[in-house]
C-alpha cells in the first residue's frame, strides 16, 4: 500500500522558469559549489562594470588575477599549481562566465585551454615549471598565436616561419586575430620549419616581436584583441615545444577550447533568456505584461527550449570527457549547435526587449554582438559542418 511518505518522496520538485528540466539535480554538489561560486564572482563583481567595459573597449584590469585567485585558470589541468577540476567542473565555470560577457570567458579560455594546455601538454619540464604555475595565478598572462591574416579556417597555409640558424630559430611572419595579445606575458606560436609545424613559447620582451591592438570591434570589446609580429625574433632551442612537431598539436588544443565554448554558449543564451523573461513581466501594453500574449510566450518557450537543450548537450559532453570518451567530432556538434542556438535565442530576446533590447542597460545586444564573434572564431560553423559531415559520411569535403 503506497503512504503519504511515498507519495512525498516521488513527488517532482516545482517547475523552474530557469531550469525547466531539473538539470541541476544531475549535477554533484561539487559541481553545483563551483557553479554557485562562478556566478556569484560575476555577478557581485562584474556584472556591474561590463556594460561600461564593453562600451569602452576593454576588459577589467584585476579580473585575471581575481580568476586566478578563484582558481580558474588552467583549472581543468593537474600539477602546477592547476586545481585539477572535471571537464564538467569547467564548462560550468565556462557558463558562468559568458553569462557575464564573452570576452570573460574567451579570456580564461585561451588562458586555460590553449596557451596553458599546450606548454602542459607538449612543452618540457622547464617551460612548464616556468610559465604554468604562474600563469594558473593570473600573474603571467598567456596568448596563442595560430591564426593568421590569410590563414583562418586552413592553419596548414600559414605563413610564419621557423629557421635554425647558429643555434637558435628565428620566427619571421605574423598572426592575427589573438585574443590577450598585447597583454600577455607569453605567447605559443606555430610556425613553419623545414619539418613540419612546430610551436614555440615566446616571452613577451624577446626581441623582433611586437604586439598591435586591433581597434574599431563591434564584438568582443570587453577583451583585448592583437595582431603579433615577429621579424627575425630570435629564440634559444629551449623556447621550442619538444612534444608539438606537427599541425595536430595546435588543433589538439583548438578542440580544448572549443568544448569551453560549448558551455558557454550557453550561459550567453541563458543570459538573453532571463533578460527576456523578466522584461516580458513587467512591461505592459493593451493593459497587461506583454508575457500574457500568445506570440510572446510563444517566443520564450522556445528560448527555454534551446537553452535546457544546449545545457543537456554540454553536459552530456561534459561526461564523456571525464570518461575519455569524447572525440574531436562530437565536439565541432556541440559548438555548430549550441552557438546558433545561442544566435536565435539572442534575437529573439532582442524582438521582445523592442527598442530597449539595442542598449547596454541590458545583456542581450551585447551577447548578440559577441556570439557573431564566437560564430566563427576556433573554428567557423561551416567548417565544423564538414567535420561532422565527414564523420557521419566518411568523406573529406575539404582536406
Amino acid at each position: 500500500m503506497t503512504t503519504t511518505e511515498d507519495l512525498k518522496q516521488t513527488t517532482p520538485p516545482p517547475l523552474n522558469a530557469h531550469d525547466f528540466l531539473n538539470i541541476d539535480a544531475s549535477l554533484s554538489d561539487e559541481e553545483r559549489l563551483i557553479r554557485d561560486t562562478v556566478r556569484g564572482f560575476v555577478r557581485r563583481d562584474l556584472l556591474h562594470r561590463l556594460p561600461d567595459a564593453y562600451d569602452n573597449a576593454y576588459l577589467p584590469d584585476d579580473f585575471p588575477r581575481a580568476a586566478g585567485e578563484l582558481g580558474l585558470l588552467g583549472m581543468h589541468l593537474q600539477g602546477y599549481g592547476c586545481p585539477g577540476t572535471s571537464a564538467v567542473a569547467y564548462g560550468l565555470a565556462c557558463l558562468e562566465l559568458e553569462a557575464g560577457d564573452s570576452g570573460l570567458r574567451s579570456f580564461v579560455s585561451v588562458q586555460g585551454s590553449l596557451a596553458m594546455f599546450a606548454i602542459w601538454r607538449y612543452g618540457s619540464e622547464e617551460q612548464k615549471q616556468t610559465w604554468l604555475p604562474a600563469m594558473a595565478e593570473g600573474k603571467a598572462i598567456g596568448c596563442f598565436g595560430l591564426t593568421e591574416p590569410d590563414a583562418g579556417s586552413d592553419p596548414s597555409g600559414m605563413r610564419t616561419t621557423a629557421r635554425f640558424e647558429d643555434g637558435q630559430w628565428v620566427l619571421n611572419g605574423s598572426k592575427m586575430w589573438i585574443t590577450n595579445g598585447s597583454k600577455a606575458h607569453v605567447a605559443v606560436v606555430w610556425a613553419k620549419t623545414p619539418d613540419g609545424i612546430r610551436g614555440f613559447v615566446v616571452p613577451r620582451h624577446t626581441p623582433g616581436f611586437s604586439t598591435r591592438d586591433i581597434k574599431h570591434k563591434m564584438s568582443l570589446r570587453a577583451s583585448t584583441t592583437s595582431e603579433l609580429v615577429f621579424e627575425d625574433c630570435r629564440l634559444p632551442t629551449s623556447a621550442a615545444l619538444p612534444q608539438a612537431t606537427t599541425l595536430r598539436a595546435p588543433l589538439s588544443c583548438l578542440t580544448e577550447a572549443r568544448y569551453g565554448i560549448i558551455w558557454g554558449a550557453v550561459g550567453a543564451a541563458r543570459a538573453c533568456y532571463e533578460a527576456a523573461l523578466d522584461y516580458s513581466t513587467t512591461r505592459t501594453q493593451f493593459g497587461r505584461p506583454i508575457a500574457g500574449f500568445q506570440l510572446t510566450q510563444r517566443k520564450l518557450v522556445e528560448m527555454l527550449t534551446e537553452v535546457n537543450t544546449s545545457l543537456m548537450l554540454a553536459l552530456h559532453l561534459g561526461r564523456l570527457k571525464d570518461a575519455g570518451q569524447l572525440h574531436p567530432q562530437q565536439v565541432s556538434f556541440g559548438k555548430l549547435h549550441n552557438v546558433q542556438s545561442a544566435l536565435d535565442v539572442a534575437r529573439s530576446a532582442r524582438t521582445i526587449l523592442a527598442a530597449n533590447g539595442i542598449t547596454l542597460e541590458y545583456p542581450v545586444m551585447r551577447h548578440m554582438a559577441n556570439l557573431e564573434s564566437v560564430l566563427t572564431y576556433e573554428g567557423t560553423g561551416e567548417i565544423h559542418t564538414l567535420i561532422v559531415g565527414h564523420a557521419i559520411t566518411g568523406v573529406a569535403a575539404f582536406h
